[in-house]
């Protein structure tokens, strides 16, 4: 406010003139009916002008028309119709009201959301070469749409319309194993450091090593970070996805699939158990839930300790093989200080020495919780006996958005970090006791392939056609969504504000690179948001009750 001192001056200052001088300006006696009349007609004459430019404007890859029609996406709206319009489509979508769009998108833009790349990686020459399936499920699309509505049609359409990933030499890599799958507080790549996290980065860079990972950030809640990671699916705006999809059938989120194979499914959260309605969302996963007053007991304190979590948890059900556990963290929640934090108080002296400001400092040392909980881990398995038979996986619910951006580029070494793109770039750990060598990747991947990439690394029965992200080991393009619907690839970026492509040094895109990519992704979030609505996946039958 005190940087902005100006801009809310001129804010503030018609609502100042008038309540000073405004009312002397008007005649005595009041307004003149024919006056208001006349006044009323031009503004609703300009209002209906406008809505008949806007909905005749299909320009661009995102075009006014689309914004104002169909979907709906807060940062564009504002940039494009103002604060007061994006107010009331706002309230249309929480509200229900149809503008005029919003149903599921032709089944034509469908391919290129599951592949949009057309050229095939080259052949290599072998005397019996391995011809790999693809990763779908036996679901018969045209009989469904017979009895399905014109929504749903459609959905039937664009789904069955989908190029789906390839198995390939990774399918089933894990199957049989244990499977530890955090969501982590507040984690990026600046936590990964070999000094002050080296668990972390142990971790990060012995597994498979993600160079190009990112962790985008979505509307309504930090939920969505872990309704992206345990869905494949994108977040709704407007709403708790989380919690709104507590009564559907999530068919392939990792907790309802492994119980399916006769696993033991726990999930955890040291903080109240009741928090953002987990204890709605994650039992309909497939989790044992437990958090802090319904069964977890760690001191309260704010935040709460990782480690007290690891410990206290890891006997219930490590030697139960095979086992399946979800933890969502809460050490490395934000504020980033010494007084009102207090993981970022128990390690300050560790970090002491690093001579960085507060913030930046409290934010390390919080971090150093969780690499201390996952050391607790890696120590519990081998005592247990089951280092090699487990895997681990850990991303972020977001980026440490309550640093500011001078922080962040402290925590990178000074170097200045993007806040368009780069500031998504972060670690996704995946790690086994029984690799002995790291994978490197460096297709560009996001939160949203963890699913469908450790379906196929378990070797689980899923659909890829039906998930947004994709199966990362797979030979399909790399894909990475921003909420604004900017987009990165292995060709380059797209900034969706800006509308503009930037590609890779020496790379040439084709003609109609982006209108097709972002036209399939309109796709993915337009069927993210009806699979939502819908319970689309109780209406293809799919259940693991039955």
């Amino acid at each position: 406010m005190t940087r902005a001192w100006l801009p809310l001056l001129v804010i503030l200052a018609p609502g100042a003139f008038y309540f000073l001088r405004g009312r002397r300006l008007l005649p005595e006696g009041g307004v003149a009916r024919k006056t208001v009349a006349l006044a009323a007609g031009v503004t609703a004459a300009v209002q209906l002008l406008t809505v008949l430019l806007v909905c005749g404007d299909d320009r661009g890859a995102v075009s006014p028309r689309y914004l104002y029609r169909e979907e709906f996406i807060a940062e564009q709206s504002v940039e494009s119709f103002g604060v007061l319009t994006t107010l009331r489509l706002d309230l249309c979508q929480l509200l229900g009201i149809p503008r005029g769009g919003g149903t599921a998108p032709d089944a034509s833009a469908a391919s290129a959301s599951g592949s949009v790349s057309a050229e095939e990686p080259p052949e290599i020459p072998e005397p019996e070469p391995i011809v790999y399936g693809d990763n779908v499920m036996a679901i018969d699309f045209e009989t469904l749409m017979e009895g399905h509505d014109a929504t749903l049609r459609k959905m039937d359409e664009w789904f069955a319309a989908r190029t789906p990933t390839r198995q390939n030499e990774y399918t089933g890599y894990f199957a049989g194993k244990n499977l530890i799958l955090f969501t982590a507080e507040g984690f990026s790549r600046f936590a990964v450091r070999e000094d002050v996290t080296p668990t972390l980065y142990r971790l990060a860079n012995s597994g498979f090593v993600f160079e190009n990972f990112y962790n985008p950030l979505w509307w309504a809640s930090t939920t969505d970070g872990e309704y992206a990671v345990c869905t494949g699916l994108i977040p709704k705006s407007g709403c708790w996805s989380l919690y709104r999809s507590g009564e559907n059938e999530l068919f392939f989120c990792l907790g309802n699939q492994f119980r399916a194979l006769g696993y033991g499914t726990r999930a955890y959260h040291d903080h109240t158990y009741t928090y953002y309605n987990r204890d709605v969302s994650h039992p309909n996963m497939g989790y044992d839930y437990q958090g802090v007053g319904n069964g977890l007991e760690v001191k309260k304190t704010w935040p709460e300790s990782d480690l007290e979590m690891m410990q206290q948890t890891l006997p219930e059900y490590v030697g139960d093989a095979p086992f399946h556990t979800y933890y969502m963290t809460v050490s490395g929640h934000m504020n980033y200080n010494y007084m009102g934090n207090s993981m970022s108080a128990k390690h300050k002296d560790e970090v002491a020495h690093l001579g960085l400001s507060e913030a930046a400092g409290a934010y390390l040392a919080c971090q150093m919780e969780l690499d201390r909980a996952l050391e607790y881990t890696l120590q519990y398995l081998e005592e247990t006996g089951h280092r090699e038979d487990t895997v681990l996986c850990l991303s972020a619910d977001h980026y440490p958005y309550g640093l500011e951006q001078e922080t962040l580029t402290e925590l990178n070494g000074g170097e200045s970090v993007d806040m368009r793109f780069d500031v998504y770039h972060s670690t996704l750990i995946l790690w086994s006791g029984s690799m002995t060598e790291p994978v490197r990747v460096t297709k560009p991947c996001s939160s949203l392939d963890i699913l469908p990439t450790l379906s196929n690394l378990f070797g689980l029965e899923y659909d890829s056609r039906l998930l947004m992200g994709r199966d990362i080991l797979s030979d399909s393009e790399g894909l990475v969504v921003l909420s604004d619907r900017s987009f990165l690839t292995e060709s380059g970026r797209y900034d969706a504000a800006k509308d503009t492509f930037t590609p890779v040094p020496g790379v040439t895109v084709p003609e109609g690179y982006v209108k097709s990519h972002q036209q399939a992704i309109n796709g993915m979030f337009s069927n993210s948001r009806l699979i939502l609505e819908q319970d689309y996946y109780r209406k293809l039958g799919l259940s693991h009750s039955e």
